[in-house]
């Protein structure tokens, strides 16, 4: 199943390519910093957030800065590449209604734009951490595996948003308010520490938590978590991706008459 999908992602290459150079265009059209938003977004987020909540939860909290960027960057990157993702075949309707191709190049086209930008912050967020005094060590290196299961997990669940939004256009609505209450439940500014131990657990149901946590622990405490944690990630990111590659192979054929 998946050298098939391989081969047709290869003999649709000039397609994928071209829609990954369109997304790039339309997301920076008429703009004057062009990528720099990409950097400048959220360091602006960064500095609001922390004008803001340093007084009330990161006062005793080391790294302070760190913690926050991590977070408020992970959260981000999921934002943006399932809000993009929900769109994707609604927004290329005109093509795939036209001719036969694979439908999620569209999504994976949007993906490709999103990790594009996360890299981009990513360098960003390092310079701020030295800054803020963290000591780099080599588990520093294992950030790309929160970054990989968390790209994975966002195409899966990208799939499921946007075939939702092809049958109900209430999707985006309902999914924005979604984005707000689980930005409160990522512990993007506060520390979970404070909770009793059970109600700590429950963060772990969290998909978008779990990879947060990973790149605070192994940037801030130079630590690498355990096997089970990386287990929990990948079972996360399969998860998504295994529902979302079923719903697209079980609805390929109605997505044409509901667009």
């Amino acid at each position: 199943m998946l050298k098939k999908k391989i081969r047709k992602l290869k003999a649709n290459r000039f397609l994928f390519e071209e829609l990954v150079k369109r997304d790039f265009k339309q997301k920076y059209k008429r703009t004057v910093l062009g990528m720099g938003w990409s950097i400048l977004s959220p360091l602006l987020i960064l500095l609001v957030m922390r004008l803001i909540f340093t007084r009330f939860f990161g006062r005793d909290m080391p790294f302070y800065t760190t913690y926050l960027f991590a977070g408020n960057l992970m959260f981000n990157f999921f934002k943006e590449s399932t809000s993009g993702g929900m769109t994707a075949l609604r927004g290329n309707s005109a093509i795939f209604t036209k001719i036969n191709v694979p439908k999620y190049l569209f999504l994976l086209s949007k993906n490709v734009s999103s990790v594009f930008n996360f890299l981009l912050s990513m360098v960003v967020f390092f310079v701020f951490a030295a800054i803020d005094g963290v000591t780099f060590k080599p588990s520093c290196l294992m950030i790309f595996y929160p970054i990989c299961t968390l790209t994975v997990f966002n195409i899966g669940f990208g799939m499921i948003l946007s075939a939702m939004h092809v049958f109900f256009q209430d999707t985006k609505y309902l999914y924005d308010i979604f984005v707000r209450l689980l930005l409160y439940m990522s512990a993007i500014f506060y520390d979970v520490s404070a909770y009793p131990e059970q109600v700590q657990r429950l963060f772990l149901l969290n998909p978008v938590y779990v990879n947060i946590k990973y790149v605070r622990v192994i940037v801030i405490n130079g630590t690498v978590p355990s096997l089970m944690y990386h287990g929990l990630l990948l079972l996360y990111a399969l998860i998504a991706l295994g529902i979302g590659a079923l719903i697209y192979k079980k609805q390929n054929h109605r997505f044409l008459y509901y667009v």
